[in-house]
């Protein structure tokens, strides 16, 4: 007869931080919906999050979020639509093709890293320097965890 496995006794730090993570990309879509940005969805984080200011391809994007091609290619189109990136001729492949945020993209951006600054500041209000420890102790873990053997 097999024992049961070990449980925590509280909510592990990777479930902690899903959490965060989730309850700030769901802040992110709702201050955006709140500015009147209607059409923005949480798919678009993926893009939001990887797309570099002069532009990136959608399979490197893909490949930072963690999602595949095809799941980047939808969001891209979905955002084309809403006016939000254009897609352009790689340069250096005339097979590829560079996503870039158009002129009302880049104004949602803007937003969007404007309100981030903001969450920064209120949670070094509420929290003072135990928020800075928590920063802290994140990127840690997340050196430790991705530094080669």
């Amino acid at each position: 007869m097999s024992r049961p496995a070990p449980r925590p006794d509280r909510a592990p730090l990777i479930r902690i931080v899903e959490l965060a993570y989730r309850a700030l990309q769901g802040d992110m879509v709702a201050t955006a919906k709140g500015m009147g940005w209607t059409g923005v969805s949480y798919a678009h984080n993926a893009v939001f999050s990887t797309l570099q200011a002069e532009g990136s391809r959608a399979s490197d994007m893909a490949a930072v979020a963690g999602i595949t091609r095809q799941s980047m290619g939808e969001i891209v189109r979905g955002m084309v639509t809403l006016g939000l990136v254009e897609m352009k001729p790689d340069p250096d492949d005339r097979r590829a093709k560079i996503v870039a945020y158009t002129p009302l993209g880049m104004e949602v951006v803007a937003q969007g890293f404007q309100h981030i600054i903001d969450l920064e500041q209120r949670f070094g209000e509420e929290f003072g320097e135990d928020y800075e420890t928590a920063r802290r102790v994140l990127s840690r873990v997340v050196e430790i965890l991705t530094e080669e053997p």
